[in-house]
């Protein structure tokens, strides 16, 4: 059985960091992706941040420079450091796993944890 557990969200003031954690479990993750969704009220669900197998990441326009996402294989964890945090990166913060598309290098995440919620308000 496959589970993703995340932590680290909160409450934090414009300017701020915050950790994510999200370790996984029931399976090896070594050979997928991993990655980080959000999702404003409102707003699409849009794909943050992913790392592949090799440790190659890509981010969102909105958030390079800012997050760094990164991967601890030996935990099955991975984590998005955010940084320099603005109102516009409230939202709820899902993890995931899955494959990348060797063509496409399209991801698609299998498997999802619940979700954490990152405020960022004065």
């Amino acid at each position: 059985q496959v589970q993703l557990v995340e932590s680290g969200g909160g409450l934090v003031k414009p300017g701020g960091s915050l950790r994510l954690s999200c370790a996984a479990s029931g399976s090896n993750f070594d050979i997928y992706a991993m990655g980080w969704h959000r999702q404003a009220p409102g707003k699409q669900r849009e794909l943050v941040a992913v790392i592949n197998s090799g440790g190659r990441t890509n981010y969102a326009d909105s958030v390079k420079g800012r997050f760094t996402i990164s991967r601890d294989n030996a935990k099955n964890t991975v984590y998005l450091q955010m940084d320099s945090l603005k109102s516009e990166d409230t939202a709820t913060y899902y993890c995931n796993v899955g494959p990348v598309d060797a063509r496409s290098e399209i991801y698609s995440p299998l498997w999802w944890g619940r979700g954490t919620q990152v405020t960022v308000s004065s």
